[in-house]
């Protein structure tokens, strides 16, 4: 047998792993790595911010390529990985192995895409001490950022994180990690004293050092009001309306894939898209040049 030469080997490595799920080579990036410097130009400049959430290597790889701004490791990935019916019994185990996989595949691909982690149910409710250790353990397997949900006595522990040079995002609104306390999946805010106490919250967790602001299932004029009074803090909305500083989803429900009922403020991107990249493309563009979401159609 002719022995193979060492440098056909080598060129034909890619090509030989059969589980090489992620492309070997992405076309170069004209984009720069974000930080929290580029996510404050955009707010002051007016450009809407992209968020998907990712849980594995070849999604967040692919996201990254697509031109995704920032990727949130979802505590979602309970109830579309796990099958759970709800975020509650994620644990902090299971969030810092699929960060460590969405870290790892960027840094497969390009690498230019924000990286956040959810701390999940019970992981920063204790202590602020207890809500430092494991937000470690999350920036240690890659976030570059954690968040956590709820205003009120959250405010302290954003604060706490921030000063010892942890970058917190935070989450008002529907929060899935207090589901059952809310009485189920409602929007949130659409009374007088709701609205205030919202408003107020928003206000104390950018005081607080809050770098970003999920809002989800609150009214458009609701987010659109936050969003014009929080001078330092971009807001992600999420069925939220269009007003927000940007957008997120979760990408099991942007491709479709939603195996219960399709969530009222999600658009199916891949029903026009010829690839799952397409799709992210499509959901990019529509988010930057403001045609999803619709307020009509995708908002309270």
């Amino acid at each position: 047998m002719t022995p193979l030469n060492p440098s056909s080997a080598a060129s034909a490595a890619p090509s030989a792993t059969p589980y090489g799920t992620l492309p070997p080579t992405f076309t170069p990036s004209v984009r720069k790595p974000l930080s929290l410097l580029r996510l404050r130009e955009m707010h002051t400049q007016g450009e809407k911010i992209t968020m998907l959430t990712a849980y594995d290597a070849t999604f967040a790889a692919v996201a990254d390529a697509a031109g995704v701004e920032c990727i949130l490791v979802g505590d979602s990935l309970g109830m579309v990985c796990q099958g759970l019916t709800s975020t509650v019994g994620v644990t902090l185990e299971t969030m810092r192995h699929h960060t460590e996989c969405v870290a790892n595949g960027l840094r497969r691909s390009h690498g230019v895409s924000w990286l956040i982690s959810d701390l999940p149910f019970g992981s920063y409710h204790e202590s602020k001490e207890l809500a430092l250790r494991n937000a470690v353990v999350l920036m240690q397997a890659g976030a570059h950022m954690v968040k956590l949900e709820g205003g009120g006595w959250t405010t302290d522990t954003v604060h706490f994180l921030v000063e010892r040079g942890i970058p917190v995002c935070a989450h008002l609104g529907l929060t899935p990690q207090t589901v059952h306390a809310l009485g189920g999946y409602r929007v949130q805010g659409k009374t007088e004293v709701a609205a205030a106490a919202l408003r107020r919250e928003a206000l104390d967790l950018q005081d607080a050092g809050a770098a970003l602001l999920v809002l989800e299932m609150v009214p458009a004029d609701l987010a659109g009001a936050i969003t014009q009074e929080l001078a330092r803090c971009p807001t992600i909305g999420i069925g939220a309306g269009k007003d927000t500083s940007g957008q997120v989803l979760v990408l099991h429900d942007m491709l479709g894939m939603n195996l219960g009922k399709m969530p009222k403020f999600v658009r199916n991107f891949m029903e026009d898209a010829h690839s799952v990249r397409g799709a992210m493309e499509a959901y990019v563009h529509a988010v930057k040049d403001g045609s999803f979401p619709v307020n009509a159609t995708h908002a309270w």
